[in-house]
């Protein structure tokens, strides 16, 4: 009887838990590790399939298939990933000085017994009303306020991303996504069966006729994309490509998931959702703007037409019941802190924080990368760092890693725009001192020779 592929993987995962695959170390080609391990080479290609799923490994095109510098915690869909390294440039959470005694100020009020016995109580999806017209008021733009009765919560915004794609797309159907996407969609989508299509991008981010001839080629159930900000690339849509992409999404008639987590950084500047409003699912939460220990996650669904505005609208039934039945609905305690915060100016106070904090920090990207072919918005809490020849992003992570600084690899977020010689710098957890030496440390690495 033939081995099964995920033995094998086991064994291959075993080498590279132990130190006998080094990161960055090179696969045989699959028809070589078939003959060496006697097997067919749709056995082997299972195997590699399976490394790759569990994110052990990283496969780039025309070059092969390479051992992750950091390799990826099984079951971290709705996690961000986690290293020991000393210096994080992975994770990416931001703090403000004075932060928890902020947070503690607004959280007192409900430790009052009789307050404290409302807010352990059981939330539906919709909230409550003093919910729902507090996250109206801080999602609002410029130009668009979403109507408080179309809100939903979620435990953060990865479960806010997973509900809206379960009530999108159903087990086999199409995702159109960015070239480059936040890594997670991709397997949360996995676990949820869904494809993801990825997308050509510019310099202003997703392109519309991209999205038109991958949706004609073969029908997409929706789209998700991050005009605010894109993570990693930090590119923010302009007025008039947010204009084509909401003529082409409505031509199309496809609903779009909006991911807005980053937008809180961006003094002004309107939402997708503000050109396409019958059309767009906007995702948002406060674990970047507050904390990711106590947070909650906003999905606002579409507007609907006239005739369907009585009571709740279908989308927002098939959205309510798909955070439902995969349990990401938020806490009501949680739901309460969010509502303090909001109302008594915290959030308001930590955003202006965090924009001057993300400021400072883009300012020592320029300083220490001076030179090297980054892209950054300086509003941002990332960097998109185009490697100098002959480094790969695998190879760049490892040696990064052997000094004790952990970055992410360009293909982690997809095959565009040359992910294989590029790596993103999360610049939100690691302190001032600690990010200047790690800056400083890889500028001299991308200097010398692999």
């Amino acid at each position: 009887m033939a081995e099964d592929y995920r033995r094998i993987a086991d064994r291959i995962a075993a080498d590279i838990a132990s130190g006998r695959l080094k990161p960055g170390g090179r696969l045989p080609p699959q028809r070589v590790f078939a003959r060496r391990r006697g097997i067919a080479g749709s056995t082997a290609g299972r195997v590699y399939g399976e490394l790759v799923r569990r994110g052990l490994v990283v496969g780039e095109v025309g070059r092969g298939t390479f051992v992750r510098a950091s390799p990826v915690p099984s079951g971290r869909a709705l996690a961000e990933p986690a290293t020991a390294a000393p210096v994080n440039l992975e994770l990416n959470y931001p703090s403000a000085p004075g932060q928890s005694e902020l947070l503690a100020a607004g959280l007192a009020p409900l430790l009052r017994p009789d307050v404290l016995a409302e807010a352990t109580r059981t939330a539906s999806a919709a909230g409550t009303r003093a919910a729902r017209e507090a996250a109206a008021g801080l999602l609002a733009t410029e130009g668009w306020r979403p109507a408080p009765d179309r809100l939903l919560f979620a435990g953060n915004a990865r479960q806010a991303i997973a509900g809206a794609l379960a009530s999108l797309v159903p087990p086999g159907g199409r995702l159109g996504v960015e070239s480059l996407t936040y890594p997670l969609v991709r397997e949360i989508a996995a676990r949820l069966g869904i494809v993801p299509v990825p997308l050509a991008m510019d310099e202003q981010g997703l392109c519309p006729d991209a999205l038109a001839a991958a949706h004609r080629s073969a029908p997409l159930a929706a789209v998700y994309v991050q005009p605010t900000l894109h993570n990693p690339t930090s590119v923010t849509m302009r007025a008039d490509r947010l204009r084509e992409l909401a003529d082409v999404v409505r031509d199309l008639e496809l609903p779009v998931v909006e991911d807005r987590i980053w937008s809180f950084l961006q003094e002004d500047g309107d939402p997708l959702a503000a050109y396409a409003p019958e059309r767009t699912y906007v995702v948002d939460g406060l674990s970047k703007r507050v904390a990711p220990g106590l947070t909650v996650g906003f999905l606002v669904v579409p507007e609907e037409p006239e005739e369907l505005q009585e009571g709740v609208g279908r989308g927002e039934a098939v959205a309510a019941g798909a955070l439902r039945s995969g349990g990401w609905t938020a806490g009501r305690f949680a739901l309460e802190a969010a509502v303090r915060w909001i109302g008594d100016g915290t959030a308001a106070r930590l955003v202006a924080a965090k924009r001057a904090d993300a400021a400072e920090r883009q300012r020592l990207v320029a300083e220490h990368l001076a030179g090297f072919a980054v892209r950054a918005d300086p509003r941002a809490y990332y960097a998109w760092w185009e490697l100098p020849e002959p480094w790969r992003a695998d190879t760049f992570t490892a040696a990064a890693a052997q000094r004790g600084i952990a970055v992410t690899p360009g293909p982690a977020f997809g095959s565009g725009q040359g992910a294989a010689d590029a790596v993103r710098l999360g610049l939100a957890s690691a302190p001032l001192p600690e990010l200047t030496w790690a800056l400083r440390t890889l500028a001299g690495v991308a200097c010398t020779r692999p």
